[in-house]
């Protein structure tokens, strides 16, 4: 649900019940009902649907002028009480259907807060970052709501607004020098702020600063998977989940540097004169580098600046520096039935069209060896339906098994890792779209009431799905282990058996699934920045 804002009139008059049952913070007897006092200051949020709302509140100060492309600053310090009842501002970023008509700036280093209660329980607390790959999206309300979850398992949910990229991945460092070492990876450094401020403060919501379970789909799970290997990020977090979005290298020095020097090219800009960047308006800015990107066919997004990232994250090993660090990591089975198919030709698709077009992602010898390989393990599946899964292999599902791969390989028999497949088939818009990209997400958030979009009307099996997942999210929360009675057992992942859990109606744990399909895809790399078509290993 998303909360419309209002002004503190409002939310008094309007709310007045709710205000009047909301729980006063502890440690501050004479503070007023929804108000919470941060290291920074104090809140005013609202209770609504049974919990404790806080929106737009600042995790770190506005990032423009002189602090662009800099490491973030903490918020800061202010004097009274800040209503904390509107969406703050979401990054910069080109209009599109992932920003709707949310406001955006560079003052967007924000978090929203849902909790039970702001008193002195030790919640388990869930921090998300959004989708969107590393250019797009927000965390403010939507499908991201946090009220169902936070009263379902009685934790505190979190979503932030972070740099995106040109903003919050240009590096600079080759060129203005040692000031601007971190500049490449700014918007990770987000992540890591957004984590330091949920640590000191989140106590005062009723959560557990020692309890923080980091998580996001597609470009969040990128970001997950990031903050398990980069160095600031260790240590911040206590488990995560990586869905749909496993990110296994990051971009080298020369690619990111190359990107930098066309955007420069791109805005008539001599590279002497680089700090000039930071004043240039952010829909010019954000223009450019929409081309910059386009010609280059790779995007602005981390990098191996040496600091940061020394090492790419989980090739050719994950790092041991969070080996023990819980991870449920997993993908959907028809991914890219969410963007391939929103193209109406795709459906009326014969095998002919189906050999054209899944040339673009894969070298053309290895055509005939790859759909018949796919229609032995799928031997039900109409030419759309392929068409679905073995595109969603190469961009989602081989980068998912590697990672887990490489988490067993470190951990051997000690691997606090779990690996899941939705395979569960929506009946939206008449099934077309089958297990796609996104499905996750009303499942493990239990907002199927708001997502029948995705998800159809709710009915049972929505139902089932939501048991099955979003309590398998709670107790992973808790406890570092997903299994709960609601699924069967759940191994951890072991390259011997590989076990994965299918989420569908009922849930089944399924060893080494689609077996022929991971062995025939084993000889291409994982993508990557500079990947458009199926490589070789």
């Amino acid at each position: 649900m998303i909360y419309p804002d209002l002004t503190r009139r409002s939310m008094l008059l309007g709310t007045g019940a709710l205000i009047l049952s909301g729980c006063v913070n502890s440690r501050v007897s004479n503070l007023p009902p929804d108000v919470v006092e941060t290291a920074q200051g104090r809140y005013q949020g609202v209770s609504l649907n049974g919990v404790q709302v806080f929106k737009g509140m600042r995790y770190g100060a506005a990032t423009g002028g002189p602090l662009r492309f800099m490491p973030p600053r903490p918020a800061e310090s202010f004097a009274g009480i800040q209503d904390a009842l509107s969406w703050g501002d979401s990054a910069p970023q080109l209009t599109s259907p992932l920003l709707g008509d949310m406001p955006q700036s560079e003052d967007c280093l924000r978090i929203n807060v849902w909790t039970p209660a702001a008193d002195n329980k030790r919640r388990p607390v869930l921090l998300w970052f959004h989708g969107g790959g590393w250019e797009a999206g927000h965390g403010s309300g939507g499908i991201y709501d946090g009220t169902n979850m936070a009263l379902r398992g009685d934790v505190v949910v979190c979503t932030i607004n972070h740099r995106l990229n040109v903003f919050g991945y240009c590096d600079l460092s080759g060129i203005l020098g040692a000031e601007y070492a971190q500049s490449g990876n700014v918007g990770y450094l987000d992540l890591v702020a957004a984590m330091k401020w949920v640590q000191e403060n989140i106590s005062q919501f009723g959560g557990d600063p020692n309890n923080i379970m980091i998580y996001g789909q597609s470009g969040g799970g990128r970001k997950v998977s990031v903050c398990y290997a980069g160095t600031e990020a260790a240590g911040q977090f206590q488990k995560g989940v990586v869905q749909s979005g496993s990110h296994n290298m990051v971009q080298t020095a020369e690619q990111s540097s190359a990107l930098t020097e066309a955007l420069l090219k791109e805005l008539s800009i001599a590279p002497g004169d680089a700090l000039k960047l930071k004043d240039v308006p952010i829909s010019q800015l954000s223009a450019a580098q929409r081309k910059v990107i386009g010609a280059a066919g790779y995007r602005f997004e981390p990098n191996l600046d040496g600091i940061s990232f020394t090492e790419h994250p989980f090739v050719p090993q994950a790092p041991r520096r969070t080996a023990q660090v819980p991870m449920m990591v997993g993908h959907t089975r028809t991914e890219l039935a969410n963007q391939l198919g929103r193209d109406e030709r795709v459906y009326q698709m014969d095998d002919a069209g189906l050999r054209t077009r899944i040339e673009r992602f894969f070298p053309p010898e290895d055509v005939d060896e790859l759909i018949g390989t796919f229609r032995e393990s799928n031997p039900d599946a109409n030419p759309t339906e392929l068409y679905f899964i073995m595109t969603s292999w190469r961009s989602y599902v081989l980068n998912a098994t590697v990672m887990a791969e490489k988490r067993a390989e470190l951990n051997g028999s000690e691997n606090p890792t779990w690996m899941y497949n939705v395979t569960w088939h929506s009946p939206a818009e008449n099934g077309r779209r089958y297990s796609q990209h996104t499905i996750d997400l009303p499942f493990m958030f239990d907002n199927v009431a708001t997502s029948q979009h995705l998800t159809g009307p709710p009915s049972e099996e929505t139902e089932y799905m939501t048991q099955a997942m979003a309590g398998a999210w709670l107790a992973f929360s808790a406890n570092g282990n997903p299994n709960h009675s609601g699924i069967p057992d759940w191994p951890t992942y072991d390259l011997a058996n590989r076990p994965v859990m299918h989420f569908e109606v009922p849930a089944r744990v399924v060893n080494d699934p689609f077996r022929a399909e991971r062995e025939f895809m084993s000889r291409y790399d994982v993508v990557r920045a500079t990947a458009r078509r199926g490589s070789r290993n």
